[in-house]
């Protein structure tokens, strides 16, 4: 990196290898932001100059004059990222809000609100804690474009910051400002209850809520008591060193046990990032995405509120789910993973709701990004207003075919990202997909956010799963993995 334009930080060398290293890469961002291990791939020097590179694209193709927010979860390296990507946009001229540990929605709904240039948060999500990432949002609180993303990336190849001695205006920098603003994580919080029913509240209804040591600690617990709910809390610290780690919506056994024990209506689990969030019925089941999006779709095809009676959801999610929507003269609509697809889809076929199994919704009802905690808050009113548990709703709704996922960690990621290329692979997946007939399907795909490639098998019998999962792990592990 140059930080004047005579005095270089980095031999020539370094700047060859670093650059090599993003135009290999063909995308530095994958489907939710810039992700990898922490002071490896994440490190402070390319978050600087991924601030500095940012701030200069936003403030030359949205606006000059309005601020960046800038959020963060509890990850040990979250602070350092943080710090050195606000140094990257106040070197480019940015003015920096900083909201210090929340949620990403609260980071897409205020960049929305107050009309902000854009919006930075730094979080793995799911990942553990080892792992990092860099998420952006642009005007509006939505997933930052991909001809955005990839104007960034091009000026990653020749990063230059002016010298001091280039100011408009002799003895002041064109630097920007650096204000820490948690104050603003109020208004977020007061959003929450606005979408629901004018009068409604929780009380008399007991929820725990696993909030996997990580960025909803502080606002979780807060919005449902404020709604009448008896909360309680598992995992309600910010720690870098266990978020996600045996907990939140990755690990749901803790979740399941409290619920049992504290005879809770219902229970949530979020991830370390709150932008996603997994039920538990009373009964100690887990209640996923799919089963999420059908009741809610539901209640909204009640109400005459669903155009077209279309879902959006992704290739994971269940057929189950799927055929039992159908029966109700529904549409579900299909897109790779990852939440960016599904919101692409739902404009394009003017659908209201749409999500993952996951457990990442969206609603266009109430805004334009995934919100676990309003996810939860709108299904604990669903509950509520129904009358009956949560567990009675879900057996009234479907059963999901078996369904097997298995993570197999391939960290060459040349072979994981030309994972289709593979021949040997390729006849495993058509023997396995003959085999099935329509008694089930396949899923194979290089996740996005991990060096892993994921295999999904789902069957009409867990026999039938289990024994084709197997066979297609034993093929990646012995064709693709290390």
């Amino acid at each position: 990196m140059v930080i004047s334009s005579q005095d270089r930080l980095t031999t020539g060398a370094t700047k060859k290898a670093r650059a090599s290293k993003v135009r290999s890469a063909g995308s530095l961002f994958g489907t939710d932001g810039i992700r990898g291990r922490a002071g490896q791939l994440l490190n402070p020097t390319l978050a600087l100059q991924v601030g500095f590179c940012a701030g200069q694209v936003l403030r030359e193709q949205v606006a000059a004059d309005k601020p960046i927010l800038l959020g963060q979860d509890s990850r040990n390296s979250s602070d350092m990222l943080a710090l050195a990507l606000s140094a990257g946009l106040t070197a480019a001229g940015v003015e920096v809000w900083y909201l210090g540990l929340c949620p990403t929605p609260s980071v897409a709904y205020l960049t929305n609100t107050l009309e902000a240039m854009g919006g930075v948060m730094v979080s793995a999500s799911h990942n553990p804690p080892e792992d990092n990432g860099i998420k952006f949002f642009g005007p509006g609180g939505t997933k930052l474009s991909l001809a955005l993303q990839r104007q960034i990336e091009s000026e990653l190849q020749h990063v230059e910051v002016p010298a001091s001695n280039a100011c408009p205006v002799a003895g002041v920098a064109p630097w920007g400002h650096h204000y820490y603003r948690p104050e603003l994580i109020h208004s977020y919080l007061d959003s929450l209850a606005q979408p629901l029913l004018p009068g409604s509240n929780l009380q008399g209804m007991r929820v725990v809520l696993d909030l996997a040591w990580g960025a909803a600690v502080h606002t979780a617990s807060e919005i449902f008591s404020r709604l009448g709910a008896e909360v309680i809390c598992l995992h309600d610290r910010p720690d870098g060193d266990r978020i996600n780690v045996n907990c939140g919506s990755t690990h749901l056994a803790p979740l399941q046990a409290a619920v049992t024990l504290h005879h809770a209506d219902l229970g949530f689990a979020f991830d370390g990032d709150a932008d996603r969030v997994l039920a538990v019925d009373t009964q100690g089941r887990m209640v996923d995405g799919d089963y999420i999006l059908y009741l809610w779709g539901q209640a909204l095809q009640q109400a005459q509120q669903l155009p077209g009676n279309t879902i959006v959801s992704t290739v994971m999610a269940n057929l189950g789910f799927e055929r039992a929507w159908e029966s109700r003269g529904g549409k579900l609509v299909r897109t790779p993973v990852g939440d960016q697809y599904v919101h692409a889809e739902m404009i394009n076929h003017g659908a209201m709701l749409g999500g993952e199994q996951s457990g990442h919704i969206l609603c266009r009802h109430y805004g334009i990004s995934g919100d676990g905690l309003l996810t939860a808050l709108h299904l604990a009113l669903m509950v509520r207003q129904a009358g009956c548990p949560l567990a009675e709703l879900v057996d009234q709704s479907f059963q999901t075919y078996p369904q097997l996922l298995r993570n197999v960690r391939v960290e060459n990621r040349d072979r994981r990202l030309n994972w289709q290329h593979c021949q040997p692979l390729q006849t495993a997946i058509a023997q396995a997909e003959a085999e099935m007939g329509n008694q089930g399907r396949i899923l194979v795909r290089a996740s996005g956010t991990e060096p892993v490639i994921r295999v999904m098998v789902e069957a009409c019998s867990t026999e039938l799963t289990s024994y084709w999962t197997e066979n297609l792990v034993l093929a990646v592990q012995q064709h693709l993995a290390d």
